[in-house]
């Protein structure tokens, strides 16, 4: 009976110091991993935050006209910008929808839109609501008559539901500077300020006299391009009533700069960035590409509390033009 139990003693006794050797095992390893982990954090409380970032990027998209041509360069252009870390604010200065603003063309454009991932601020432009839709799919493209008054008004109801928007006219501030997005809704100009987005804009500048603001809008200002075509700087291709504007601009000295599209001024154009973008010796006009290419350029306003450094991306190539930066000086009021 001895020899029969003797190797069930010893076999027990083999099995409890592999146990307690195992227990204090991952004892051990525990203890080892509390201790690397206060040691981390004991790193990291030690590493200085990271500075504060002494500037905020807003970038522009001009005239995107969705879905349209080169719609997967389109798609790659917002990829891109959704890599960039220190946008603020993304800005679509009008033509959306690529011809007249139809429920297929707004879809499209909520869609795209929707995979941004960075704040998004937009202006209607001409396409988006000033042509009448043709009766058959044939005649897209082809006939650009005037839309009646009920079919403005109800694409541009379509522009303020798609994009979730209270009122076609916003305001917003970013790094101390005032944007005043300006809608496009006159009854006779492709782009054109009614009287009652006039008023709004008024009393916007009178609320902020000592603020530099910056004014989006779909058209640019008279005489801002050269005639690299033989519509520029023509009625109805300038923000209209010119007049208006002018006695406007005039008398509120803290706009200093004017974002515009419509025209489609290409990055290799001379009235892209030239000394006949200063408006009326002191303001200027920041003219921006379509989106309708194979290379699409964005332009990106960095703003300083000092000054504003415009510069170029090409994002067919992927890099920054130095060659076109820009620096304007707020004005001192």
């Amino acid at each position: 009976m001895t020899n029969i139990l003797q190797p069930k003693s010893v076999g027990s006794s083999v099995s409890g110091r592999r146990t307690a050797f195992g227990r204090n095992l991952w004892a051990a390893m525990a203890l080892v991993a509390l201790a690397l982990l206060a040691l981390l954090i004991g790193a990291t409380s030690r590493c200085p935050p990271s500075a504060p970032r002494p500037y905020r990027q807003v970038v522009i998209l001009g005239d995107p006209h969705l879905p349209g041509r080169n719609l997967a360069a389109k798609e790659q252009v917002r990829r891109t910008i959704n890599g960039w870390r220190d946008v603020d604010l993304v800005v679509a200065v009008g033509d959306i929808c690529d011809l007249y603003g139809t429920p297929a063309e707004y879809a499209a454009a909520r869609e795209f839109f929707n995979r941004l991932n960075h704040p998004l601020a937009l202006v209607n432009g001409n396409h988006d609501y000033i042509y009448a839709t043709p009766a058959s799919p044939e005649a897209y493209a082809k006939n650009f008559n005037p839309a009646s008054k009920e079919e403005r008004a109800e694409k541009l109801t379509r522009f303020r539901q798609t994009f979730r928007l209270s009122t076609l006219s916003s305001s917003r501030m970013v790094g101390g500077y005032l944007f005043l997005f300006l809608a496009a809704d006159h009854d006779r100009f492709a782009v054109g300020i009614s009287e009652q987005q006039m008023n709004w804009l008024r009393t916007e500048l009178a609320h902020a006299p000592r603020t530099p603001t910056i004014i989006v809008f779909h058209g640019p200002l008279k005489g801002t391009q050269y005639p690299f075509k033989r519509h520029i700087n023509q009625p109805h291709s300038v923000a209209q009533p010119v007049e208006a504007i002018q006695a406007l601009l005039a008398a509120n000295p803290q706009v200093f700069l004017w974002i515009s599209g419509h025209t489609h001024t290409p990055a290799t154009e001379a009235s892209f960035a030239s000394p006949i973008n200063l408006y009326d010796g002191r303001l200027t006009n920041i003219h921006n590409p379509d989106m309708k290419r194979e290379t699409i350029w964005t332009n990106s306003l960095l703003l300083y509390p000092d000054q504003v450094v415009v510069k170029t991306y090409n994002h067919l190539q992927g890099a920054w033009l130095p060659e076109l930066t820009r620096v304007i000086r707020p004005p001192k009021l």
